[in-house]
């Protein structure tokens, strides 16, 4: 990977049966691989081994002593290389689904000083409570959040074929985008430059 090429990671959140996140994932991942810059892939939670209980250690102590399932080894390696996150969610009861939250919390220095970014949808709300909570506790492990994100308010009318059917979405993408390859630069200077202080 050349040095001037930056690796993003875009995370499905759900795993629910019938779930459409992988759709908005998809062409997201089209959108950013269009845009220059990153080298992207799709990190889909449903392919992995994720359980609700956490070992007594956290995970910001252990290090790469913490002790993960075989079955999460290859979502590990995936957000450690990452230099930039996109988080596709969807919103369950006002919030973000528990697949996401154990995700999340089975790991820590992946997502110190590194950008995230928001692509969520759902009913009259479009995932905006989800990503509101997201942004809460991501901060709390080191994360910068971008601000502009892409909603999708009562999406299963907002898209057809596999894309959205608002035409300006393509412009406040490329914003969401524009904000990310910035944050996702300045970061990695950062972290080359000089350990993080955590």
């Amino acid at each position: 990977m050349e040095n001037n090429t930056h690796r993003l990671v875009i995370l499905v959140g759900s795993v629910r049966e019938g779930r459409f996140g992988p759709v908005v994932a998809e062409w997201v991942a089209e959108q950013a691989a269009a845009h220059g810059g990153f080298e992207v892939e799709i990190v889909d939670l449903a392919a992995y081994d994720i359980p609700l209980e956490l070992p007594a250690q956290s995970p910001k102590h252990a290090g790469d002593a913490y002790p993960r399932p075989a079955g999460m080894r290859d979502l590990t390696a995936a957000l450690a290389s990452a230099d930039a996150f996109i988080i596709v969610t969807p919103e369950y009861n006002h919030s973000y689904p528990a697949s996401l939250k154990a995700a999340i919390d089975w790991h820590f220095t992946q997502w110190t000083a590194k950008p995230v970014a928001f692509v969520s949808y759902g009913g009259a709300a479009g995932g905006r409570h989800a990503v509101l909570h997201l942004e809460n506790v991501l901060t709390e492990l080191h994360a910068v959040t971008v601000r502009d994100g892409l909603a999708f308010p009562n999406y299963f009318t907002a898209w057809q074929d596999g894309r959205p059917v608002d035409a300006g979405t393509a412009a406040y993408t490329k914003t969401l985008l524009d904000q990310l390859a910035w944050w996702t630069a300045t970061l990695r200077a950062g972290r080359e430059a000089a350990p993080y202080p955590s």
